[in-house]
């Protein structure tokens, strides 16, 4: 018990001894620092640099971000990286700029985003031509109109993304050229796959359905089954007879019905014809059916005759 509490006082008097040495380290203008955030005002932050004197951040040098707030974005606890602009502010404060300390090492933590393919949330401040605008990290980053959507986005939709918070990916972090571009096609397709799956092993082979042709091709006709599935009907599932183009017997928009024939690699091949081929059996059987009933209706009757009757 005594050598226990021996060795927390060693450790309690190491501590002590480090504070007293860091509150008396040199600091150096251009030097990044880190603190916790011990006051939020209107205009500036105070910060606990575990030095002699605290540090201060004025709101002209905490983001770069127009739509950032003081208040709503800086809380006292918040650690935080700054780099000294100077040892003092005029009060005897050491003057930072966390705008200063971004460009330095948001470019690093961009990096590490991209390199992870990490999922990240970001709200559209402006639009621009092609694209729109979002910050991370507070680095003003692009996001291209062909990265917005899973479908086309016209550059005179892209005012309506303004204010939207969005799942991106970074899929460029340029530091020298000060380039941030992000994507949020990537996480959308990847999120539609998954639902495109999860319905698709609901549906079994054989299953006999009512769908709309959604395009034409060559090759056959895109069938929408309605709630995000789609399959393909080849163009010699159409009908019995050959036909040069999807076209000769189809139109866009029109209601058919379609058998699901297969699943492979999460998509649907269907079939009209096989529908067709099951009608055309169902009708030989019932006229070979009453065929049957009327040859034993007439040999009935002339046994009747025969007999008399």
């Amino acid at each position: 018990m005594a050598d226990e509490e021996m060795k927390n006082e060693g450790q309690s008097m190491a501590d002590f001894t480090d504070a007293i040495d860091r509150s008396f380290r040199t600091i150096n203008e251009g030097d990044v620092l880190e603190g916790i955030v011990t006051g939020v005002m209107d205009t500036y932050v105070t910060v606990d640099l575990n030095y002699y004197t605290q540090g201060v951040i004025r709101l002209e040098d905490l983001s770069e971000d127009p739509h950032f707030s003081i208040r709503q974005d800086i809380k006292v606890g918040d650690e935080i990286s700054a780099t000294v602009k100077s040892l003092d502010d005029g009060k005897g404060n050491i003057l930072l700029s966390k705008k200063e300390a971004n460009k330095v090492l948001a470019w690093d933590k961009l990096k590490e985003y991209l390199d992870q393919q990490t999922e990240l949330e970001v709200e559209v401040t402006t639009s621009v031509k092609a694209g729109v605008v979002a910050f991370l990290e507070g680095i003003r980053g692009f996001i291209p109109a062909s990265k917005l959507a899973l479908n086309y986005v016209d550059e005179k939709d892209l005012d309506d993304y303004i204010g939207k918070k969005l799942k991106v990916r970074v899929i460029t972090a340029d530091k020298e050229n000060a380039k941030l571009v992000m994507s949020a096609k990537e996480i959308l397709k990847e999120k539609a796959d998954a639902d495109r799956a999860q319905k698709i092993s609901n549906v079994e082979v054989g299953l006999v359905t009512e769908g709309t042709v959604e395009s034409l091709q060559n090759y056959g006709a895109f069938i929408d089954l309605g709630n995000g599935l789609s399959g393909l009907c080849h163009i010699s599932q159409i009908c019995q007879q050959r036909i040069a183009h999807p076209a000769a017997v189809l139109k866009v928009g029109q209601k058919v019905k379609v058998k699901v024939t297969a699943i492979k690699d999460g998509k649907l091949s269907l079939s009209m014809k096989a529908l067709e081929d099951v009608m055309a059996k169902e009708i030989t059987e019932e006229e070979i059916h009453y065929e049957s009933e009327g040859e034993v209706t007439t040999s009935l009757a002339d046994l009747l005759k025969k007999a008399g009757f």
